[in-house]
């Protein structure tokens, strides 16, 4: 396969795992403000997303107060800003266009209306609307895109490229999610007793919930663990377990299976790096990650996922210089 298909493949997928991630980060932010909770509080949650997404330097030039609706709009349909749903959408599509001969009929047009569907959707005011109704179309329509490329394509490198690019994008944002999210709500601390325990737990049972509801993890934590919200099991769930869908380790499993299947004479030290932190998830214990630090262990995957992506992009994606 050229590199200039490999790569248009690998980006289109990951800006649509980008739509929808976003989506869902605004969505359950949006519904936890809802809640009874002070200004200051709602207005860190608010920094605590872009914080996430590394966009708080980029929205305070726009001289804009911290609120839900400036931050929304920034997030959703600012063209200037490179991570916002309207931006990952027209990328993920412009891609798809690029490569139109390599995708099935099914996937491209999945890409293109889902493009054309956003902006209609803008233009007659969906989202001023209902804002959770809006996020939940992003989300169906990602969940369409790859759905209807697993169905409907062959099975060969092309595929393997968009798999790897959804699971290494997936993975960055389970991890900036924890990350942040744990910080937030421990106040770094991650074993300090709570001042008024009640109103503690109160605030713990409904942020955790909006935690795990915004990787569709809310009913899978109920089925494993059939406990109260824990922030030590959340931690786990997201993290070390390989039967959750969106867990570090189920992205790292499916990272790895798909580069082995394209894997070429320089790609061995990718391989391997790629391998050593699928090992790390698999033999890890969620007491030593927190007894050790989580947001250290949680850094460092970011970076070792980072430099992970760097070597994909140079052993297939760009053209090996003669």
């Amino acid at each position: 396969m050229l590199s200039r298909t490999a790569d248009h493949l690998f980006w289109m997928s990951r800006y649509m795992e980008r739509a929808e991630n976003t989506a869902r980060m605004l969505d359950v932010n949006y519904q936890t403000s809802l809640l009874p909770q002070s200004a200051d509080m709602a207005e860190q949650g608010w920094r605590g997303l872009l914080s996430i997404s590394e966009l708080t330097s980029s929205f305070s030039q726009r001289g804009q107060p911290v609120t839900a609706r400036n931050v929304m709009d920034f997030m959703v349909r600012d063209e200037n800003n490179l991570s916002s749903i309207w931006s990952c959408l027209r990328a993920a599509r412009e891609n798809a266009r690029a490569v139109r001969g390599t995708l099935t009929t099914e996937v491209w047009e999945t890409q293109n209306q889902t493009w054309l569907e956003f902006n209609r959707l803008l233009k007659e005011g969906a989202f001023e609307r209902d804002p959770g109704a809006f996020f939940e179309w992003v989300k169906f329509r990602s969940h369409l895109s790859r759905g209807v490329t697993v169905g409907t394509m062959l099975m060969d490198e092309a595929l393997h490229f968009i798999r790897i690019g959804t699971f290494l994008e997936r993975a960055d944002n389970t991890a900036r999610l924890l990350d942040v999210k744990y910080h937030a709500l421990t106040g770094g601390d991650y074993f300090a007793p709570p001042g008024n325990v009640k109103e503690h737990q109160e605030i713990d049972f409904y942020h955790w919930s909006a935690i795990l509801r915004s990787v569709s993890g809310f009913e899978i934590y109920r089925k494993v663990y059939r406990n109260v919200i824990q922030p030590s099991k959340v931690a786990e769930l997201l993290i070390l377990r390989p039967d959750m869908p969106r867990s570090l380790a189920a992205c790292m499993n499916e990272v790895v299976a798909n580069l082995q299947q394209v894997a070429n004479q320089q790609s061995a030290e990718t391989l391997r790096r790629a391998g050593r932190l699928q090992s790390d998830l698999k033999y890890g214990r969620i007491d030593e990650i927190l007894m050790t630090g989580l947001h250290a262990f949680l850094t460092q995957f970011l970076d070792r996922v980072n430099d992970l992506g760097a070597g994909i992009g140079r052993d297939f994606l760009v053209p090996i210089a003669a």
